[in-house]
């Protein structure tokens, strides 16, 4: 299937608290290279002209988004966020329903990953422009896989070529994000990602291999390898 100019929209679920990043701030208002990670993350996805809309669902209130720029931006827009990231995507995809068609597409995004790179979106969106359902970035696995029993003993090794790890942005038409994800909660699954979320409703997502520099920030040692990622960045060239 082949729509002739979609729309693009873009969701970033910002209303986690980050237990694992033990913090008494959320982690996206930590100070990242001079600038909070939000403000990194954000002025990513404005680099990109396709994204008409950035909503962002999160605690509006909070005080901390007065030092984020980027949300200034008529482009940015601030919604109450859910329980969980699939309620807050699901909240997004509710804002934008009086403006997104079916066909359009949606990049649901990451707060914490500052380190994604316009031309590993750019791929994604060209990768995906003609496929019917949508797909995200992943990554090849260069460590060796273990199952591991609950003992903490070695249960098998197994074959790292059958596996990715799954990044954002994460792009899928409009329409069958929303019923996927809507599905899901219905049947009192949560999904762990958009991806899981279409999956389960057996559509076939495709992946497009990404950079291994887009990390997430999840722990309190991620900052400072991401503060390293974005100097190399811009030092040779490649945001």
């Amino acid at each position: 299937m082949t729509v002739a100019d979609p729309n693009y929209w873009a969701i970033v679920p910002a209303a986690g608290v980050g237990k694992r990043f033990s913090a008494d701030i959320p982690k996206q208002f930590h100070q990242l290279k001079g600038d909070l990670v939000a403000q990194h993350t954000l002025g990513r996805l404005l680099e990109i002209s396709l994204i008409k809309q950035i909503v962002a669902p999160c605690d509006p209130t909070s005080g901390y988004w007065a030092k984020v720029r980027a949300v200034k931006n008529p482009r940015v827009t601030l919604i109450g966020g859910g329980e969980t990231r699939a309620r807050s995507v699901l909240n997004g995809l509710t804002m934008l329903s009086n403006v997104a068609q079916p066909e359009d597409w949606v990049l649901v995004h990451d707060m914490a990953r500052p380190c994604v790179t316009s031309s590993d979106i750019m791929k994604l969106i060209n990768g995906l422009k003609n496929h019917p359902v949508g797909g995200l970035l992943t990554t090849k696995i260069n460590e060796t896989l273990k199952t591991v029993m609950p003992d903490n003993h070695v249960k098998a090794t197994v074959n790292r070529e059958v596996y990715r790890a799954a990044q954002t942005p994460q792009m899928f038409r409009y329409g069958i994000l929303r019923d996927a994800i809507q599905l899901m909660l219905q049947d009192q699954k949560i999904p762990t990602d958009e991806a899981s979320a279409v999956e389960y409703s057996n559509h076939k997502v495709l992946t497009i291999e990404g950079r291994h520099d887009n990390i997430k920030i999840t722990r309190r040692e991620d900052l400072m390898m991401a503060e390293v990622i974005l100097i190399n960045q811009e030092k040779y060239r490649c945001v």
